[in-house]
């Protein structure tokens, strides 16, 4: 049995949380507060924790950290009743492993004790689940990394269609199937279709389909992408480059949750979980009118920005680590060693291609490296051609991004120096209201539906006791 120590003051939640654990085959010990966590792992060692937001001792932040300060290695669990975007991202800051959204799950939490433990630690799943897929790793341990993944844990339950933006070679399609393998349709297909690898006749019959005799050359029926993904999560990668007129036919999937095949003659209802990508700015798209303001509205709901490589270059040793392993083993070889002078160079390059850059320059390390450790000329790098790409010019003209709330922060943004990362909900919410109507010219509607509330709710706010001006 896996022992898990369960911190959690309120009885009632305590005693779900511990059900829910048993049930998984888990040995649990639930404490109340986080003096008798760091007590009981003086006498046991535990391999994951488990903590919610009412913890006897002070906020739930502070629990987090002293444990994590106590304990390094131990992965956290935290399950909080109110799982915003901005607490779970704080909670990963002072030390969470992952973050987990009341009510509990059970495929849920099962899938997130499998992510912390490793598959062959993690419980058994029953006899008569559907095998899945295992989540491939994600590699890193960097501030913008980790809220990312905060992120993917919060939007994975939902249906809400997601918006992956970033550079090509971040893994916007390694978050997407990470948000699949989150969600209560793990167990259902994940469809990946390429809109930009497609050619244009075959685009529209790759999504929805065609009828027998649709076009020459329709020899039989054909199921599309959004037919195969019933039930499951499609993703649209590089949604950037669809024609406009598939724009339109996509945007009535949408909302209509049904799809017509080519050459067919009736509708069909599809339930499936849309995540699209991009690696261009989708509002500069829509200024010049390449991609619909209506469809943009839809699908940038969800924003997940994932950062390149440059802004986080504490993941590269840990990411260059993974690949050495995974290539020598490949080639039956033990994993070769970088030295730190090696990883101080690697992690000053701009790395232009990202992590899929660096993939394939540790590979050609390893196949070309001689002896057990790795030199940087191995790697085959220009480091004079390596400086990172400037970033577009913000669009004057483009309409407001609507995902202010869940868009990843920049590294290259970074905090002022005298950032409190303690700050309260209070002022996280005073913040994102601010930067939601400077982004709306003070338009209130607007800046209400990019905060996902109502008018009525934002009006309260800002008249409410802790007034704040407009």
């Amino acid at each position: 049995m896996i022992p898990v120590l369960c911190v959690e003051r309120e009885p009632a939640v305590a005693a779900v949380v511990e059900d829910a654990l048993q049930r998984l085959g888990c040995d649990v010990r639930l404490v109340p507060g986080v003096h008798e966590a760091l007590a009981a792992l003086e006498q046991a060692d535990a391999s994951i924790a488990v903590l919610g937001d009412r913890l006897g001792d002070g906020p739930g932040y502070e629990g987090i950290r002293r444990l994590r300060q106590a304990h390094p290695e131990l992965p956290i669990l935290w399950v909080p009743g109110d799982a915003s975007v901005e607490r779970a991202v704080l909670a990963m800051r002072h030390g969470a492993t992952d973050v987990l959204a009341r009510p509990l799950e059970p495929d849920a939490l099962e899938r997130a004790l499998r992510g912390l433990l490793g598959a062959a630690a993690a419980p058994p799943p029953p006899a008569d689940e559907h095998a899945t897929s295992l989540t491939r790793p994600i590699v890193g341990r960097s501030r913008a990394l980790r809220d990312v993944l905060a992120r993917v844990a919060l939007v994975a339950p939902s249906r809400a269609v997601v918006l992956l933006e970033g550079e090509s070679g971040t893994g916007k399609e390694l978050i997407a199937r990470a948000i699949h393998e989150r969600s209560p349709r793990a167990a259902a297909p994940f469809i990946a279709v390429n809109c930009a690898a497609l050619p244009d006749g075959l685009v529209e019959s790759a999504l929805f389909g065609h009828e027998r005799g649709a076009f020459t050359g329709a020899a039989t029926r054909s199921i599309g992408a959004f037919e195969r993904a019933h039930g499951g999560t499609l993703l649209l990668d590089e949604i950037s480059e669809m024609r406009p007129e598939l724009q339109a036919k996509l945007l009535r999937a949408i909302q209509e949750r049904e799809i017509e095949r080519v050459g067919g003659a009736r509708p069909i209802a599809v339930d499936a979980r849309l995540i699209v990508t991009t690696n261009r700015e989708l509002r500069a798209d829509v200024a010049t009118g390449r991609f619909r303001n209506d469809l943009y509205w839809r699908v940038c709901g969800i924003a997940i920005r994932t950062p390149p490589l440059r802004e986080r270059p504490e993941d590269v040793g840990p990411l260059v680590e993974h690949f050495a392993r995974h290539s020598a083993a490949e080639l039956g070889r033990a994993a070769p060693e970088t030295p730190h002078a090696v990883l101080r160079r690697l992690e000053a390059y701009g790395w232009p291609g990202n992590v899929r850059e660096l993939a394939n320059a540790v590979e050609r390390a390893v196949i070309f490296g001689r002896g057990r450790t790795l030199a940087i000329e191995d790697f085959g790098l220009d480091f004079t051609a390596a400086a990172a790409p400037t970033p577009p010019a913000p669009i004057a003209d483009a309409p407001p991004r609507a995902p202010l709330a869940l868009a990843a922060p920049a590294a290259a943004h970074p905090a002022p120096a005298d950032f409190d990362e303690t700050l309260d909900l209070d002022t996280l919410e005073r913040g994102a209201i601010r930067r939601a109507l400077a982004a709306t010219g003070g338009h209130r509607a607007r800046a209400a539906r990019l905060l996902g509330i109502s008018e009525r709710t934002l009006r309260n706010k800002l008249n409410g006791p802790s007034r704040m001006a407009a």
